[in-house]
């Protein structure tokens, strides 16, 4: 660990500043005794140190690749534990991570690493590590600016280091990450989300058109339906929604979603701004495993904004990158039946599933309807817009 940190420390930049002074934390819960002696700045209540539980029980638990009902499907990808439901289970997580901060909002947090990748900011200009409170806080910056370049500054570092595998699919494109309020706090490389555990934001569509049928429930309605490319790093070879994507800094989800359809799907673009409808959001809060590419255990919550698009039967979506291998046109009962041998990315099925409950497919007869309804929109645990 000596080694890698020392080989952070020279691919940072000579000229960086030194760490700003920082104030001891409150090391007492006791609120009645007196604070340790520093500027009088705000500051987090500390805790006492915590156990940490074996890493290995926190691995995530794969869903069994038999058929897979739709509680297994949300399981899957929502699967970061709720106290509600496993007391034990949620605070073994919650104390092993550390809440990453930045010193101007001190109780707002931000992310959750994970111990090893916390480790690796001991001493690193810029960065306070606290192992007692296991927190990581940002210092540097006062401004969005300042603490997106100090941001940048560490990632790129970590990338050049080869140590995390997660960071070989860098993307040059930024995330952005909110505070208290919703305002922008920093922005952060694409492919190292994960490693700080932020909230992440995309936009799904899922087109569709009609073959009538009579009588039957779904009215004939066939979904277009693509499958990612083999050579994508991440889920490599699984379905998809028709239109997918992550929303970068600065980027209206409405416009992402435009830009997306072009560049996946070559919709045109008049088509979708005049029929498109905003459906609502899909949030849940993910473990990564081996398919999404890099290091499991990784943290993803994520905000999907979601799209409906009914296209005229003449319309056809075609891969305009390299992502997509093609699009298909599968029935309901093709597109259930996939979902059910796991052929779906997990996030794209939750998606499947909202848009079956908001078109009566998936209804009240159906085993877990209420989970299933309320779970597509967990209340996450880190500030949004």
């Amino acid at each position: 660990m000596e080694e890698f940190t020392s080989k952070m420390r020279e691919l940072l930049p000579k000229e960086l500043p030194s760490l700003p002074s920082w104030p001891v934390r409150h090391s007492s819960m006791n609120p009645d005794d007196d604070e340790d002696d520093g500027p009088s700045e705000a500051k987090r209540p500390s805790q006492s140190k915590r156990p940490v539980p074996d890493m290995a029980s926190l691995e995530p638990k794969p869903i069994s690749s038999g058929p897979k009902s739709n509680l297994d499907l949300l399981n899957e990808c929502d699967n970061f534990p709720y106290y509600t439901s496993d007391p034990k289970l949620y605070l073994a997580h919650i104390n092993t991570y550390y809440a990453l901060y930045v010193k101007e909002f001190p109780e707002a947090e931000l992310g959750y690493l994970l111990p090893s990748v916390a480790a690796l900011f001991k001493g690193l200009p810029d960065w306070d590590l606290d192992e007692d409170d296991r927190s990581l806080t940002l210092v540097e910056g006062k401004t969005e600016e300042e603490r997106s370049r100090a941001m940048a500054t560490v990632t790129q570092a970590m990338k050049g280091t080869d140590h995390f595998k997660v960071l070989r699919g860098w993307r040059n494109e930024l995330y952005p990450v909110y505070g208290p309020t919703g305002q922008l706090l920093f922005s952060v490389e694409r492919a190292a989300s994960a490693l700080f555990g932020i909230v992440t934001y995309g936009v799904h569509m899922t087109a569709y058109t009609f073959k009538e049928t009579k009588g039957s429930p779904d009215k004939g309605m066939l979904l277009w339906v693509p499958r990612r490319a083999k050579s994508k790093q991440t889920y490599g070879g699984m379905l998809d929604n028709t239109v997918a994507g992550g929303i970068a800094t600065g980027e209206n989800p409405f416009e992402c979603l435009i830009r997306e359809a072009q560049e996946e799907a070559s919709l045109p673009q008049d088509i979708v701004r005049k029929d498109v409808k905003q459906v609502g959001t899909v949030t849940y809060f993910h473990i990564r495993d081996s398919r999404a590419g890099g290091e499991t255990r990784l943290l993803q919550p994520e905000c999907q904004y979601v799209y409906d698009l009914e296209l005229a039967k003449d319309v056809v979506p075609k891969p305009n990158d390299d992502e997509v291998e093609g699009f298909e046109l599968k029935n309901i009962g093709e597109v259930k039946e996939a979902m059910r041998n796991g052929e779906f990315k997990p996030n794209c099925a939750l998606v499947l599933l909202d848009f079956f409950i908001r078109h009566g497919i998936l209804t009240h007869a159906d085993e877990g309807y209420i989970e299933i309804v309320s779970r597509l929109h967990r209340r996450l645990e880190f500030p949004t817009p």
